[in-house]
């Protein structure tokens, strides 16, 4: 089961961000940027912050494809004082068990879909690392561009596919 982080429970994971350690709390939890947990289904409905989260991602809603970090928070805050933000910008994501990175990418997505209508462009700002880019061609994203800190791929169909 997924939920919102609130502030104190994000910077108590930020340390383990591999991508963007840098972010504060406030940061991925404010305008139009939310952050998200995946718990085992029987502690999800409890605020209990000794449960661990399985895997944790944020996504930032914006009207534009971000190139880089500064381009996410003007987009991302510009959609939020507008409450448009068509597009789901997936900016870092990391799990803590095999496999739950991918579960929380497609619960969240899915979450977005019933809950965001305005979502019509699912993309990611990914590390310029060969793993990244693997990963995002394997489940079969396509390359939007490369640019001096990041890449960007686009999902047009289920996020993230199970690969075999």
């Amino acid at each position: 089961m997924i939920r919102l982080l609130n502030d104190k429970e994000i910077q108590t994971y930020i340390t383990d961000d591999v991508v963007r350690p840098h972010l504060s709390a406030e940061y991925r939890n404010t305008q139009g940027r939310h952050v998200w947990g995946l718990f085992e289904d029987k502690y999800a409905e409890y605020d209990e912050p000794s449960t661990a989260p399985q895997a944790i991602i944020c996504v930032a809603y914006t009207d534009h494809i971000p190139q880089n970090e500064t381009e996410l928070h003007w987009y991302s805050s510009a959609a939020d004082h507008t409450n448009t933000g068509t597009c789901a910008v997936f900016y870092t994501v990391w799990s803590y068990s095999r496999g739950s990175g991918q579960t929380i990418v497609n619960a969240v997505a899915e979450w977005i879909q019933e809950n965001k209508p305005q979502v019509q462009q699912w993309v990611t700002l990914s590390p310029l690392t060969e793993m990244a880019e693997r990963f995002h061609l394997r489940n079969g994203a396509t390359l939007v561009n490369r640019y001096d800190t990041c890449q960007v791929f686009e999902y047009t169909h289920q996020l993230v596919e199970e690969v075999a």
